[in-house]
């Protein structure tokens, strides 16, 4: 599915294809509930780094989030990158170089009207904020820290995913 997303000033339109058009995890972590998650998480889909294309680049920032060492000493620089607009603050998408061939976007930024979801996924909820409320069906999946499935996963799971092949042919499921 052809994804059309941009920030709330304008300024950043982007596209993108996604074989995992379908909103469903909902992320409690500190850094997406942070940077992107009004409702005290965030939403991001899966799709195609290499179909991607941006008009303001111009107007493009990164935020790369401080995390903590395990075993609580120090902190180290997470690989992902979170994109937004230097004008606005619109949280666009996280691209993580660990995973070069896939894109996240964030499904608030994406002006295509999105499938709705048959369930949630809840993940990081040992890390929500003491004032948020985990909503959805009480049937809905939760977990700790990550799921035991990948985004491409969930999405075969459901039959949900599209025909996007991503890299030399083969369907990545790393999120």
């Amino acid at each position: 599915m052809k994804l059309e997303g941009s920030c709330h000033c304008g300024k950043i339109k982007f596209t993108v294809d996604s074989a995992e058009p379908v909103p469903f995890m909902r992320c409690y972590c500190s850094v997406c509930r942070k940077t992107a998650g009004a409702g005290g998480y965030a939403i991001n889909l899966g799709a195609v780094t290499r179909s991607m294309k941006v008009n303001g680049k111009r107007h493009l920032r990164i935020y790369r989030a401080r995390l903590p060492n395990d075993g609580g000493s120090g902190t180290h620089l997470s690989t992902a990158r979170r994109y937004f607009c230097a004008h606005c603050g619109s949280a666009l998408w996280l691209w993580d170089p660990t995973w070069p061939e896939l894109v996240h976007p964030h499904a608030g930024a994406i002006d295509t009207p999105l499938p709705v979801p048959p369930e949630h996924v809840h993940c990081m909820v040992g890390s929500k904020a003491p004032w948020v409320t985990i909503e959805g069906k009480p049937d809905d999946s939760r977990f700790e820290r990550y799921p035991d499935m990948s985004l491409a996963q969930w999405h075969q799971n459901k039959k949900l995913t599209s025909p996007i092949r991503v890299g030399q042919g083969e369907r990545r499921g790393d999120t």
